[in-house]
């Protein structure tokens, strides 16, 4: 069973089965503070938990949860209480925490799509020096959930390509793919924090090496 019809609910529908709830809805945008939105969420999960006491429920989450400068966000606050109320009222569950999605269509505001968007439509922006991300393959979530993941219980997940990309490196790669040069203005802020990845997350991504990873998302998805 599949909650949801976003990037993420369209990716895990090869896995689709009746043992397994996968929890592929609600708030996406990190920027979000309508508390209706969050509510709207919440009670779709407390439903789907109630109806679902015997199956497995797969939730996706975000590694904002350890970005202390978001610690206080609705979204990451928000966060937190699901994963929280999953872990108590679940008896068998995965929570994924995932990286910076980059995939065909999805979110507007996500950092791939908008840097992507500024400098194809020669919008300038501002690029805050201090920021590191961690990016994640669309694809990558399927083949990891395929791999890893089905026969796995009651565990917390962070889940991205383990490499700090600079803002510089993920504008530079999208630069050479549009041939279209990037019009930004610099500030000395941005968030940068450390994600403990399992020996899995590094061993399903051996052999790529970050520029790699870069380039064939931007091949991908651009």
């Amino acid at each position: 069973m599949i909650i949801g019809n976003g990037i993420i609910a369209n990716a895990v529908r090869y896995y689709d089965t009746d043992n397994i709830v996968f929890f592929a809805s609600g708030v996406s945008n990190s920027l979000e503070t309508r508390a209706s939105e969050f509510e709207r969420e919440f009670s779709l999960l407390k439903t789907v938990l109630a109806e679902n006491k015997d199956r497995k429920l797969i939730y996706f989450s975000t590694l904002s949860i350890h970005d202390q400068s978001k610690q206080n966000s609705p979204y990451v606050l928000h966060k937190k209480a699901i994963e929280d109320y999953i872990k108590m009222y679940s008896d068998h569950f995965l929570i994924l925490r995932v990286g910076n999605i980059v995939g065909k269509g999805g979110n507007p505001n996500t950092l791939f799509n908008f840097l992507t968007t500024q400098i194809t439509h020669n919008k300038e922006f501002t690029l805050h020096l201090k920021a590191r991300r961690l990016l994640l393959d669309i694809e990558d979530i399927s083949q990891f959930l395929g791999t890893h993941c089905l026969n796995v219980e009651n565990k917390t997940i962070n889940l991205a390509f383990p490499y700090y990309y600079d803002l510089k490196e993920i504008i530079n790669a999208i630069e050479k793919k549009t041939l279209k040069k990037a019009a930004f203005s610099e500030t000395d802020e941005g968030d940068f924090y450390k994600v403990d990845f399992d020996e899995d997350i590094e061993t399903f991504f051996t052999g790529k090496s970050p520029e790699d990873y870069l380039k064939t998302l931007t091949q991908k998805y651009i």
